[in-house]
Parts: C-alpha cells; sequence; structure tokens
C-alpha cells in the first residue's frame, strides 16, 4: 500500500514538475519573443537618430550660409543707398557720363 501511495504521489509531483517545466518555458519564450521586438525597434530608431543628426548638420550649415547671405544682403543695400552706386548703373545700363569726363568709343 505504501508501495501505491508513493507511485501516486510521485507522479502526482512529477505531473506538477511538468507543469512548472511548461510554464517556464512559456514565459521564457514570451520574454525572448519580446527581448527581440525591442531589440529591433531599438535599431530602427538609431537608424533614425543618426538619419536625423545629419540633417541636423545639414540645416546648421544651411543656417550659416543664410546667415552670411543675409549679411551681404545687408551691405549690398547699403551699397545700393549710395551715390557711387547710382554713378555705376547711370553709366552702365542709361550710357550716362559725368560732365569732365571723356568717353573714347573704338572704331
Amino acid at each position: 500500500m505504501k508501495n501505491v501511495r508513493s507511485k501516486k504521489r510521485r507522479r502526482r509531483q512529477n505531473r506538477h514538475v511538468n507543469r512548472n517545466k511548461r510554464s517556464m518555458l512559456a514565459v521564457s519564450a514570451v520574454i525572448a519573443l519580446l527581448m527581440a521586438v525591442v531589440s529591433v525597434n531599438a535599431m530602427s530608431l538609431h537608424e533614425k537618430d543618426r538619419t536625423y543628426q545629419a540633417q541636423e548638420i545639414e540645416l546648421k550649415k544651411q543656417i550659416e550660409e543664410e546667415k552670411e547671405r543675409s549679411v551681404q544682403i545687408d551691405e549690398l543695400e547699403k551699397y545700393v543707398g549710395t551715390d557711387e552706386y547710382v554713378e555705376e548703373v547711370a553709366k552702365d545700363k542709361l550710357g550716362l557720363v559725368n560732365e569732365n569726363e571723356i568717353i573714347f568709343k573704338a572704331k
């Protein structure tokens, strides 16, 4: 009788251990799957971050170029307001000359 009881007890213990093993295996599989998903997402986020950093560098360069261009435009604006610019435009586009200038034309 003790043998029968002990065999039943062992079977129950084995079933319990097998259930625990299956549960642990299932939990381990879920954790592994989650780790894989997180790793893939992390890689894609790193790639996006690299592209955004490259884009940020390019935009900073463009900002610097536009600042330089703005300075040049300001200088041109100051130059346009001078008499020197007015004389230059009158000579080039309108063909006008000062009263004391002599124009030599090639034949």
